[in-house]
C-alpha cells in the first residue's frame, strides 16, 4: 500500500471524533470517556478496540489496564491503535474506559495539537460503541489531576499531581457509578494513519532492593531557588502555567526539604513487603538497573496523606535529587483515607524511587514500574568469550529497547524527542535488533508529512520532530545528518517512494544553505545552535565552522547519489578540498576560522572530534593523511586524559566523537581496538545504570538512544556479520583479528534470522552460519589466519 492509499484508509467504521465542548484548546486537562457494550454468541468474534486521540491516553476493559497511546505523529496526522481486548471481556455487558490527556503545549516530544477522543469497539463488521453522534460513549472531566502545575521539564509537558478519593478510578468498571457528564462535541475531521510500530508488551517489574530509609524536615528555606526553564520561561510562545498560577509547585517543596536521619538497609525486596511510613518519613527502593516506564503502587492511608514519588537513575551523595536531569521529577498524591492502586499517566525512567510521606500515614505495596519498550527485540542474541562485552551489549540492548517505542529518542526520561542524527545512530541498531525498521520508517515519514513546519525558516527540517519550536530555534547540522540517515534507510527497507517523497523537503534544505556561502563555497555564520558535539568543539563554531563544512559536504554527496544531482556531487568534492586547504595545519585539520577586518582567519583551535568528522566525512582518509591517522590510532581514545598527550587538542564526548572514531576503526579493519575501547568507554556506565549515557560522566541522560549503536558495532565487528541487504539477499561476513576465543549471535532478519557462531582454536577461525533460504554469503577477510566456514540454509 503507497503512502497515499494508507492516508485514505478508513480506519474507523463509524467513530467520529469529539471532545468536551469549547475545551479542544485548554492546557493540560484530563478526560474521561465509557462505554457499555455487550458481547453475545452473535457477535463473540475477535474484539477490537481503536483509538486516535490527542495528546494522549490510556485505556481499560472491565478494569483492567489494555494500553498506552497513541504513537507520536505530526502535524495535521495522527496514528490509530488497535487493541484487541478479546481476552479482557466476557459474556455480557463490559466497559471500557479511556483517559485522555489534552496538553495544548509545545515541547520536544509531542506535536501540539488540538484534544480530541476518536474511538470505537467492534467485534467482526459490527461496531459495538462508538465516539460521535451515538451516544454510546460518555465523558467527563477527571478533576483528581491538578491542572495548574509547572511543566516536567523544558522539554516534555506538565509534571503530574492529584487530589484523590478511594473511589477515584472505580468509574472505570462499575457502570453504577454516575459520571459528572460533560457536553461533547464532535470536532473537525482528523487525517488518520497507521501506527505501525508494535505494540509494548507492558510487562511489570517489581523493586529489587530496599536500599535506604529515613526521615526528612520541612519548611528549610534555601539560600537560592533553582528554577527549571520549564517554569521561568512560560510565555506566549513557550506554553505553560505562570509561576503564580500554579496551585502546587513540587520544585519549590521539594527543596525545602532536608534530610536529618538515614540509614541503609540494603534488604532484597519481595513482592509482598509493604513498606509503612509517617509523615515525613522517606525510604528509597532500587529497580537493579534503569527502567521506563509506569510506576504503580498499592497505597493504603490510615488518615489523610501526602505521599510523593520522587525517582531518578542514580543516587547522587546516597539520595534520589529530582532536579539532576534539570526536570521536575517527581508525582505527588493528595489521598484521602483509604485503600489505592496508583499509577503514572506518563512513562519515566529511574533505578531509584523515592517513597515519602510529607502528611499522614502510608502503607506502600505492590510496587512495579509497567515497562514502556519496545517489544520487537526478543529474538536477538549475542554472546562472546569476554563477559565484559556482554555486559555492555546486555545495556546497549536495554537502551535500544526503552528509546524506540513509538519513536527513535534521545532519552525516555528527560526529552522523550525524536531528535536527528541521534536517530542515524538508532536506525542502524533497529535494524540489527529486531530485523525490521518500523521505528524508523514512522520516523521519516514523521519528517516527510507535513507541508511545513511552524514557525521554521524555509526549507529548514526540525532538530527533532514531532514537536514545536514557537521561537523558531534550528540545529542547522542536524538535519545535515537527516539526509544522510536517508541513504542508510533506503539500503535497508529498499523504501524508493518514500526517499522520493522526500526529494523536496531534500531540495528545499540545500537552498536554505543558499544564503550562507562564503566567496569560498563554504557555509559561514550558519544560524541557530550549531552543534559539533558535546564538547569544547561547540564553542567553536563561528564564523565558519570545518566540522560542519565537512558533514555539509558528505550530505551533498549523499543527497547527488539519491536523486541524480550531479552538481551536487561536484559541489561536494570542490568543499572537501577547501576544508583540507583551509583547515589542515599540517598535523591536525583545526576547527574554524573567524571574520577579522573582512579576512577570514584561520584559527588555532582543534578539537579531538574535528579529527574524526574528517575521517568519518570523508575529508580525510589514512592514505591522504598517514600521519593523522596513526597519530589518532595510536595516541587518541578512552585514555587520553591519563596519558596526557596532545594536551591542547580538546577531548571528545560520547556523543559524537566516541562513535564517530568507532566507525573510523571499523572502516579501517581494526576491531580489536573496538574491543578494548569499547569496554573502557562503556563499561562502568553498564555497570551503574544497566544503560548507557549521553555523556562520559553522570551530568545528564543515562539512557540515550544513540548510546545503543555499541550492539550494531558488535554485531558487525564482533560477530562478522559486515552487512545485510535485503533487497540483494545478501550477507556480508567479514573477518578480522578480536583478540577473543569465541562468539555467538542470532540477528532476526524480518520473520526469519540470522545465526553465526564462530571459535578460534590452534590458530584457526571455524565459522558457521545458518541464514535463510534464498541468501548468499559475501566473503571479506582482513586477517592473515586461516577460516573454515561453513553455511546452512
Amino acid at each position: 500500500m503507497s503512502v497515499k492509499e494508507k492516508q485514505k484508509k478508513a480506519y474507523f467504521k463509524a467513530a467520529k471524533p469529539i471532545w468536551s465542548l469549547g475545551r479542544e484548546l485548554e492546557k493540560n486537562i484530563l478526560a474521561g470517556f465509557r462505554a457499555q457494550f455487550c458481547i453475545n454468541d452473535d457477535n463473540s468474534k475477535k474484539v477490537l478496540l481503536k483509538i486516535a486521540a490527542s495528546t494522549l491516553y490510556r485505556c481499560y476493559v472491565n478494569g483492567k489496564f489494555v494500553g498506552h497511546g497513541p504513537a507520536v505523529s505530526p502535524h495535521g496526522f495522527y496514528r490509530v491503535d488497535e487493541w484487541d481486548i478479546s481476552s479482557k471481556t466476557t459474556g455480557g455487558n463490559n466497559i471500557v474506559a479511556i483517559e485522555v490527556a489534552g496538553y495544548n503545549v509545545n515541547s520536544f516530544c509531542r506535536a501540539d495539537q488540538p484534544s480530541f477522543l476518536q474511538a470505537e469497539i467492534v467485534a467482526g463488521d459490527k461496531v459495538l460503541a462508538a465516539t460521535g453522534d451515538t451516544g454510546l460513549f460518555e465523558a467527563t472531566i477527571l478533576r483528581e489531576r491538578i491542572q495548574k502545575v509547572q511543566r516536567y521539564s523544558y522539554q516534555r509537558i506538565f509534571v503530574e499531581a492529584y487530589r484523590l478519593s478511594p473511589d477515584y478510578a472505580k468509574w472505570r468498571e462499575d457502570s453504577n457509578i454516575v459520571l459528572d457528564t460533560a457536553e461533547c462535541t464532535v470536532t473537525d475531521t482528523k487525517n488518520l494513519i497507521e501506527r505501525r510500530v508494535s505494540y509494548p508488551k507492558f510487562a511489570k517489574t517489581t523493586p529489587t532492593e530496599h536500599t535506604l530509609r529515613g526521615r526528612i524536615k520541612t519548611g528549610v528555606t534555601p539560600e537560592t531557588y533553582w528554577k527549571d526553564r520549564g517554569l521561568t520561561d512560560v510565555s506566549d510562545t513557550y506554553k505553560g502555567f505562570y509561576e503564580d498560577e500554579l496551585e502546587v509547585i513540587l520544585s519549590k517543596e521539594l527543596q525545602e526539604i532536608e534530610t536529618v536521619k538515614s540509614q541503609l538497609i540494603g534488604k532484597r525486596y519481595s513482592n509482598e513487603d509493604i513498606i509503612d511510613l509517617d509523615t515525613n518519613e522517606f525510604e528509597i527502593i532500587d529497580f537493579g538497573m534503569n527502567l521506563s516506564g509506569f510506576m504503580g503502587a498499592e497505597v493504603t492511608c490510615s488518615e489523610d496523606s501526602r505521599l510523593m514519588l520522587i525517582f531518578d537513575e542514580i543516587l547522587v551523595d546516597g539520595d534520589v535529587d529530582f532536579k539532576r536531569l534539570l526536570a521536575i521529577s517527581a508525582i505527588s498524591y493528595e489521598m484521602k483515607k483509604g485503600t489505592y492502586k496508583i499509577e503514572s499517566l506518563e512513562p519515566y525512567t529511574l533505578r531509584y524511587l523515592k517513597l515519602l510521606v510529607l502528611k499522614g500515614k502510608c502503607k506502600v505495596g505492590g510496587l512495579y514500574i509497567r515497562e514502556y519498550c519496545n517489544p520487537d527485540t526478543d529474538n536477538a542474541r549475542f554472546e562472546c568469550s569476554d563477559n565484559r562485552i556482554n555486559t555492555v551489549f546486555k545495556a546497549g540492548l536495554e537502551t535500544f529497547k526503552q528509546n524506540a517505542v513509538e519513536n527513535f529518542t534521545d532519552c525516555p526520561s528527560r526529552e522523550r524527542a525524536g531528535w536527528l542524527c541521534d536517530s542515524f545512530f538508532t536506525g542502524r541498531t533497529e535494524y540489527y535488533l529486531t530485523g525490521r525498521s518500523l521505528v524508523e520508517t514512522n520516523f521519516i515519514e514523521n519528517y516527510m508529512l507535513p507541508n511545513k513546519y511552524p514557525c521554521l525558516p524555509e526549507g529548514m527540517l526540525p532538530m527533532c520532530y514531532p514537536a514545536d519550536f514557537n521561537r523558531g530555534e534550528i540545529l542547522p547540522n542536524w538535519a545535515l545528518w537527516f539526509v544522510i540517515q536517508l541513504e542508510e534507510y533506503l539500503y535497508r527497507t529498499g523504501n524508493a517512494e518514500m526517499i522520493e517523497a522526500l526529494r523536496p523537503k531534500v531540495i528545499a534544505l540545500f537552498e536554505y544553505f543558499e544564503a550562507f556561502k562564503n566567496e569560498d563555497g563554504l557555509l559561514e555564520k550558519l544560524e541557530g545552535w550549531v552543534f559539533v558535539e558535546w564538547s569544547m568543539a561547540n564553542k567553536l563554531v563561528q564564523d565558519v565552522n570545518y566540522p560542519t563544512n565537512m558533514l555539509y559536504a558528505k550530505a551533498l554527496e549523499v543527497a547527488g547519489k539519491l536523486y541524480d544531482l550531479p552538481n551536487y556531487t561536484d559541489e561536494s568534492i570542490k568543499i572537501h578540498e577547501t576544508v583540507r586547504k583551509q583547515s589542515y595545519n599540517g598535523e591536525f585539520f583545526v576547527d574554524h576560522a573567524v571574520r577579522e577586518d573582512g579576512r577570514l582567519v584561520v584559527k588555532d583551535d582543534t578539537t579531538e572530534v574535528c579529527q574524526y568528522y574528517a575521517f568519518f566525512c570523508g575529508t580525510a582518509d589514512k592514505e591522504r593523511f598517514p600521519s593523522l591517522w596513526e597519530t589518532l590510532l595510536r595516541n587518541f581514545g578512552p585514555n587520553r586524559k591519563k596519558t596526557g598527550k596532545y594536551p591542547h587538542i580538546h577531548i571528545a564526548n560520547a556523543f559524537i566523537g566516541n562513535y564517530l572514531r568507532f566507525e573510523i576503526l571499523s572502516g579501517y579493519g581494526y576491531v580489536s581496538r573496538i574491543l578494548q575501547e569499547s569496554v573502557d568507554f562503556f563499561l562502568y556506565m553498564a555497570e551503574k545504570t544497566g544503560t548507557l549515557w549521553e555523556h562520559i560522566d553522570t551530568r545528564a541522560s543515562c539512557n540515550h538512544g544513540f548510546a545503543s549503536h555499541i550492539t550494531y558495532s558488535y554485531y558487525r565487528d564482533l560477530l562478522g556479520i559486515y552487512k545485510v541487504d535485503k533487497g540483494a539477499k545478501t550477507i556480508k561476513l567479514r573477518f578480522s583479528d578480536t583478540g577473543l576465543k569465541w562468539c555467538k549471535g542470532i540477528i532476526p532478519l524480518g520473520e526469519e534470522k540470522i545465526e553465526a557462531r564462530w571459535t578460534f582454536e590452534n590458530g584457526c577461525y571455524n565459522y558457521s552460519a545458518t541464514i535463510p533460504c534464498g541468501y548468499k554469503i559475501e566473503l571479506e577477510k582482513i586477517t592473515d589466519l586461516p577460516i573454515n566456514l561453513s553455511v546452512k540454509y
